[in-house]
């Protein structure tokens, strides 16, 4: 796989928390527009491994490099920076502001980097169509339904253009047929993007949307294979 095809590229990595050792030596490469499904039971690892990719934890061992750069050699800001403009996340409970409507909840990244309320709004205003979000701008988010809320979330992280996504059990509070919905938007538009979608999940059916699967189990990556729909 040549390398200028790579957005994300982990070697050895390696953490632990106290005594528990947490990843055990991973090496992962994910291509740019490429959609990832991190599997695993709970504990295995799968979301220390999300979070070292996206520079959130530093790894004790081993080295992550984002789009070429190796994320040990930049600083907090440059991490910062990079998170707010080049990454966007996807949580299991949406973590949208409770304080905010939802037109300002999709604005925010955007508010947060330099923009204006209400440029920011003009360009949070047609995710709204485009998730079937129709005349609900301005309900908070103890307002949307779980769906509702998952697809917010999917405009909030979209909205900078990232060069990738990293969505964390993004189905796992929501019932079958909103999860797969859900799945349904957030893949169709990383592919219309060409956004690089990690997706960590314990979940076959929803890692069954990705282009690719993985299973990390105790800390190691034990298996690598397409996805079957």
């Amino acid at each position: 796989m040549p390398q200028n095809d790579n957005i994300l590229v982990a070697k050895d990595i390696r953490k632990s928390f106290g005594s528990t050792e947490a990843l055990r030596g991973i090496d992962l490469a994910v291509k740019k527009g490429e959609i990832l499904a991190i599997m695993g039971p709970s504990g295995s690892g799968k979301s220390t491994l999300m979070h070292c990719l996206a520079g959130i934890y530093a790894p004790d061992k081993g080295s992550v490099e984002f789009n070429g750069k190796d994320l040990a050699k930049l600083s907090d800001k440059e991490r910062t920076v990079l998170r707010r403009s080049d990454i966007g996340f996807i949580f299991q409970f949406g973590q949208l502001v409770p304080e905010l409507a939802a037109i300002d909840n999709i604005a925010l990244p955007l508010i947060l980097a330099g923009k204006s309320r209400s440029e920011a709004h003009q360009m949070a205003q047609p995710w709204f169509e485009l998730l079937g979000l129709q005349h609900l701008e301005n309900r908070m988010s103890s307002e949307l339904s779980g769906g509702q809320a998952q697809r917010v979330a999917i405009a909030r992280a979209l909205i900078t253009k990232p060069k990738v996504i990293f969505a964390d059990e993004p189905t796992g509070s929501l019932d079958s047929l909103a999860g797969e919905q859900v799945m349904e938007l957030l893949t169709d538009l990383a592919r219309q993007h060409n956004v690089a979608t990690v997706v960590v999940t314990h979940e076959p059916r929803t890692a069954a949307y990705a282009d690719r699967e993985v299973l990390v189990r105790d800390g190691k990556l034990t298996g690598n294979k397409r996805a079957s729909a």
